[in-house]
């Protein structure tokens, strides 16, 4: 199984990204889906996540009204647009995947079986 991310870059404070997260080996169609981030000497920090059926969407308060997450199970795929980007939000940002239908995400790093090779996030200021 891998999970393939990619998207990240070198952005001004106010810009856009969007992050996608490719996933072969397995399908996704069940799995709860989510979006980590994590600065050198801190722990890694739940981002979003959303439910296997995409009707269930949780963010962490710093990031709620300028991301969204999104996933597309036909395609194998979970993105993550990211609007409104500050100095803060600057962090490699990893994909992962729970094997368990949840009705909503875990936000405990523990709960994620497969993760991906991290993105990084620059927001210049």
């Amino acid at each position: 199984v891998q999970l393939q991310a990619s998207g990240g870059g070198l952005v001004q404070v106010g810009d856009s990204l969007r992050l996608s997260c490719v996933v072969s080996g397995r399908s996704i169609s069940y799995d709860t889906m989510a979006w980590f981030r994590q600065v050198p000497g801190k722990e890694r920090q739940f981002v979003a996540g959303i439910s296997w059926s995409g009707g269930s969407t949780d963010y962490t308060d710093s990031v709620k009204d300028r991301f969204t997450i999104s996933r597309d199970n036909a395609i194998n795929t979970v993105d993550l647009q990211m609007n409104f980007l500050k100095p803060e939000d600057t962090a490699v940002y990893y994909c992962a995947a729970d094997r368990l239908s949840r009705i909503a995400s875990t936000m405990v790093v523990a709960d994620y079986e497969y993760w991906g090779q991290g993105t990084l996030v620059t927001v210049s200021s």
